[in-house]
């Protein structure tokens, strides 16, 4: 504790930099009557004696641990205050406030995992999951490609906050599209009828998933559907063609939609 006397009391500012407490909250807690000084010099300057110096002590230890200024008046000025029931009640909620803190903290490492990495899977989870075809070094491709993009960060968002059964409701939704595509072309539908539209729009709604996916940038992908050897072999792996079938299908929905394919840019 700093010393004092009563005949020797110390200033605002001494009282401010050994207790590290701003003369604001010295001059506050002075106002409402919480601490005052029991000197004035001459001039009318506060001073803080030995006894002065206790109560601020007491007042800090105690805000620090989270107590308002009503319940520290109480502790110190209420002679019939449960002090340990109020310390008590004070420690459950930091005890609660660090949990919440944990969890934050662990979100945070979950966020930082997600924009980094894009799955928080395992490889026996993503294989488990994606099916056969999927390589996990795509990740690290779309993530040097993409990482510094709008997309991805949405992507990261949602990955954070999924796990296996969340993306394994995906990959089945996204197969499902699949199956439609490949059964559509089977029937015989054509680019630009109302079957090919709804198909069109499902694949934008599912996709959505990853993220937000405009018009506009269906088209795009259409197109690296259609010139990405990779997507290719995927889409014509289902049916020979297929991979124009959809590019084709694609372009006639943005139309539809007033939207012209060939000047479609990302966006």
């Amino acid at each position: 504790m700093p010393d004092a006397t009563d005949t020797e009391g110390l200033t605002v500012g001494q009282v401010s930099a050994r207790l590290d407490v701003t003369v604001r909250a010295l001059h506050h807690w002075d106002e409402i009557g919480l601490a005052r000084p029991s000197l004035r010099t001459a001039a009318g300057y506060r001073l803080y004696t030995a006894g002065d110096l206790e109560r601020l002590h007491r007042i800090v230890v105690y805000r620090e641990i989270g107590l308002g200024l009503d319940k520290i008046r109480a502790v110190l000025d209420d002679p019939t205050a449960d002090v340990p029931g109020a310390l008590r009640a004070q420690r459950t909620q930091v005890a609660e406030r660090i949990d919440r803190l944990q969890q934050l903290s662990a979100g945070l490492d979950r966020m930082i995992d997600a924009h980094e990495r894009g799955l928080l899977l395992t490889i026996e989870q993503q294989a488990a999951i994606f099916g056969p075809e999927w390589n996990p070094d795509w990740l690290t491709e779309a993530r040097q490609r993409y990482g510094d993009t709008t997309q991805w960060r949405q992507y990261a968002e949602r990955s954070a906050s999924r796990g296996p059964e969340d993306w394994q409701v995906i990959a089945d939704a996204m197969a499902g599209v699949d199956r439609a595509l490949g059964e559509a072309m089977d029937a015989g539908v054509a680019p630009g009828s109302p079957e090919a539209h709804h198909i069109v729009e499902r694949h934008r709604e599912v996709f959505a998933s990853y993220f937000p996916l405009t018009r506009e940038m269906q088209v795009c992908l259409g197109r690296s559907y259609e010139a990405d050897p990779a997507f290719a072999a995927h889409y014509d792996g289902i049916r020979p063609g297929l991979a124009t079938w959809f590019r084709q299908s694609i372009d006639a929905s943005a139309r539809h939609h007033g939207i012209d394919p060939d000047t479609a840019t990302w966006q």
